[in-house]
């Protein structure tokens, strides 16, 4: 009798009516597949059941997630999840002529008989029903007004409340979730910790801080940025945030380091401040949150909180554009266990709203390679001490975090995403902008 992994990968390639770029490693043991390539051991026949029943990156998410698949034993995930990638994640635009690929390709091959065929087999394989039961860590249907007050909290919680513990393990001593800022290497073996300590003296440098003035951070985290500008640059600093155990573990560490008489961290979301004018404003891998039918409003709201002359540093994941943007959705996987109701735009987009709120842009500076190498040292101190991760939060929760992290930096690599800092100001009638004459000085340490 033929073994299961000769079968499931012959079986897959009759259904993706392409190969199949990995090395399958079945259950009961058997391999197959081009010599050399990553593995995808299939360690449960219930991931074949998760795959037939939802197709494409939500299947392959969940039986990651619940443990059925995974990389061969001490082998590193990103080429695999790179050789996938043009099956699952590359999207290509729709349009006249323009090829599918991955699960609706298949999806649309199912009127050949051959295909109908394989699919029968492989559910036979995986013994097709019931559908399994999606992991716990996976979000269930959000209800009430998409981007409202009350959604974005329950949104926020389902990110951030997962335990202060366990992102103190990925993100390190630092408590930083966003892209740091790396020296070339080149120039030494910069630590992650050094590198986001970097980033935050950048974007201080952008927004000239000085002793007495007002600083709001929105999307404070866990009080990082608020604490150094204002240990560094003697600001009054107030933090915003949604999460509740953000709030509580950043209101330690100012207490901790004597600030309470110059930060404040509060729960609350920025439609809610309403004590400006403040002289200058970051956000800082926030925006993401905040989606498009908001963001003229977000861009509106953080004009009407500044100071005329007072600066705004925007730091925000970007996508590539499409030709037909009402074709854009979100990620299933990033939905339903990482982002819930998360939206990418492209940094065009964020700049023109920006704009018509009524900031001057004044520059844009791209850190796509910085962010990859953040998610890459994340993964890594995820990977260092995966048992203890997996006890602080859940076994599921850490394999999302580690197929998420993952995903993103090859996604960053490729340049299907990237990262942008905005400086914009809220230049007065007068046209003075307050900048110097060469921005890019700031780069300097």
């Amino acid at each position: 009798m033929t073994d299961v992994a000769s079968r499931l990968h012959t079986l897959a390639e009759r259904v993706l009516g392409a190969p199949l770029p990995v090395r399958v490693r079945a259950w009961d043991g058997s391999e197959a597949g081009p010599p050399g390539a990553p593995v995808l051991r299939v360690r449960h026949r219930r991931a074949l059941r998760r795959l037939l029943w939802r197709p494409g990156e939500l299947g392959l998410a969940r039986a990651w997630v619940a443990g059925e698949l995974d990389t061969g034993p001490g082998e590193d995930l990103y080429p695999l999840l790179d050789r996938l990638a043009g099956l699952l994640w590359e999207r290509e635009e729709p349009g006249e002529g323009a090829p599918q690929r991955g699960a609706l390709a298949a999806l649309s091959r199912l009127r050949d008989p051959d295909v109908r065929d394989a699919v029968r087999r492989l559910a036979a394989l995986g013994g097709a029903l019931p559908p399994p039961p999606p992991p716990p860590e996976e979000r269930r249907r959000s209800f009430g007004i998409r981007h409202s007050v009350l959604r974005d909290r329950k949104a926020i919680s389902h990110h951030y409340d997962v335990g202060n513990d366990f992102y103190r393990l990925v993100l390190g001593p630092s408590m930083v979730y966003s892209c740091a800022y790396w020296e070339p290497p080149a120039s030494g073996s910069a630590t992650l910790d050094d590198a986001q300590r970097d980033k935050l003296a950048l974007v201080c440098r952008k927004l000239a801080l000085r002793e007495g003035q007002r600083l709001l951070d929105v999307g404070c985290g866990w009080g990082s940025l608020v604490l150094h500008a204002a240990r560094e640059h003697g600001v009054r600093a107030v933090g915003i945030t949604l999460s509740h155990e953000q709030a509580t573990y950043a209101r330690k560490r100012v207490a901790e380091e004597g600030l309470t008489d110059r930060v404040e961290i509060r729960v609350q979301d920025y439609r809610e401040v309403h004590d400006g004018p403040f002289d200058a404003i970051s956000s800082i891998g926030m925006a993401e949150h905040v989606g498009r039918e908001r963001y003229r409003q977000y861009a509106d709201d953080l004009y009407g909180l500044l100071r005329p002359g007072g600066r705004l540093l925007n730091h925000q994941i970007g996508r590539r554009p499409l030709t037909d943007e009402s074709a854009y959705s979100v990620d299933e996987f990033i939905d339903a266990y990482v982002f819930p109701d998360g939206e990418l735009a492209p940094v065009g987009q964020t700049v023109s709203v920006l704009e018509e709120a009524g900031f001057e842009v004044r520059d844009l500076e791209s850190l796509r390679e910085h962010y990859a190498l953040t998610l890459r040292a994340w993964v890594a101190n995820l990977e260092a001490d995966f048992d203890r991760a997996a006890r602080l939060a859940s076994y599921g929760r850490a394999r999302v975090w580690q197929l998420y992290m993952a995903a993103s930096a090859l996604a960053f690599e490729h340049n299907r995403i990237g990262v942008n800092q905005i400086l914009a100001v809220r230049t007065p009638g007068d046209g003075a902008s307050g900048l110097p004459l060469r921005t890019r000085e700031w780069r300097a340490v």
